[in-house]
């Protein structure tokens, strides 16, 4: 006798992609993990050639003859904008994976494994920074959430790039002293800030390990270095703004409501950083409750198909206790 699968949950990351397999009861009938999801840089129908291979290996996986998939939820990187997720549901319809398909933003995977219904605020600090949030009704906040242009500021790309902007200046004299001129440069085992510069200018450091460096400015900051600790609080201030305006859009504002933190900045746990977060949100939101998610996005994935589909409580309580 086949198998029917509720949902195919897909979260897919910059870095790395889970799939699961969901069965009617909440039991996960398969996973499986690869590569990243980055349409950008190699096209939307390869990215999505990444994804079609994981999810063939999760229905082998599965060990069973499959009877269908009911619906296919998928929270994607890159996948920025309304508009990019109305491309992508097609493109994925096109793949015939399920009877029905949901497209998300991989924030809103985040949100959802940190809450117990589809109700709360999330914002998510990694390499860079986004916020969603959402009700039980269907509605939504969110930002665009592409850089600079759309009016972001943080994670630990943007934390990186404004440290070693404040210690070139330190050191060449157009700015005041930090403790960052010696202690970014020492985390690459070079003894200047123009030492790092010129490495990561010339290829000798890959950029991309500037996100290192984020690491070395929380450090710096619990040493009381005041540059470091006006980074850390600005990332404060910039966290509890994109989480009061998204409770604000949602009449969350003066209401108990959670508002979840993830992302490796948040995870990472910077105890300046967080309370200085309780500080600011308690004055812009006072009864909101701040959580920092631990569960797989891949979870909130799966529960937000769960939702769709109409799955009664205790289904989900069963799927997230096979993440606890």
């Amino acid at each position: 006798m086949g198998v029917n699968v509720s949902v195919l949950a897909i979260d897919a990351g910059n870095s790395k992609t889970d799939v699961a397999l969901i069965g009617e009861d909440g039991t996960v009938l398969s996973s499986a993990r690869g590569g990243g999801f980055q349409p950008p840089v190699v096209g939307a129908e390869a990215a999505l050639d990444v994804l079609a291979g994981l999810v063939g290996q999760a229905l082998a996986m599965a060990g069973e003859r499959i009877d269908g998939v009911e619906h296919v939820s998928a929270c994607l990187a890159n996948v920025d904008l309304p508009v990019e997720e109305a491309e992508l549901t097609a493109a994925v319809v096109g793949r015939d994976w399920g009877r029905t398909v949901e497209i998300r933003n991989d924030t809103f995977a985040i949100l959802r494994a940190g809450v117990d219904e589809p109700r709360g605020v999330a914002v998510v600090c990694g390499a860079g920074i986004n916020c969603v949030g959402m009700l039980p009704d269907g509605r939504t906040a969110r930002f665009p959430a592409i850089g600079r242009i759309s009016g972001d500021w943080g994670g630990g790309g943007g934390l990186a790039e404004e440290a070693m902007w404040f210690a070139a200046r330190a050191e060449d004299g157009r700015g005041g002293p930090t403790e960052l001129a010696r202690a970014l440069p020492a985390h690459f085992g070079l003894d200047s800030m123009y030492a790092l510069i010129e490495a990561l200018h010339l290829g000798r450091i890959d950029v991309e390990r500037r996100h290192e460096l984020a690491p070395v400015l929380f450090a710096t900051a619990r040493e009381g270095d005041p540059v470091a600790v006006g980074l850390v609080e600005r990332l404060a201030a910039e966290v509890v703004a994109m989480a009061s305006v998204a409770l604000g859009r949602l009449d969350l504002l003066d209401v108990p409501a959670p508002v979840v933190l993830g992302g490796g900045v948040m995870a990472a746990r910077h105890p300046q950083l967080d309370a200085k977060i309780a500080e600011l949100l308690a004055e812009r939101a006072p009864k909101a409750v701040i959580r920092v998610v631990t569960e797989p996005p891949v979870l909130g994935a799966a529960l937000l198909g769960l939702d769709r589909t109409g799955a009664p409580e205790p289904v989900h309580r069963r799927l997230r206790a096979q993440y606890s």
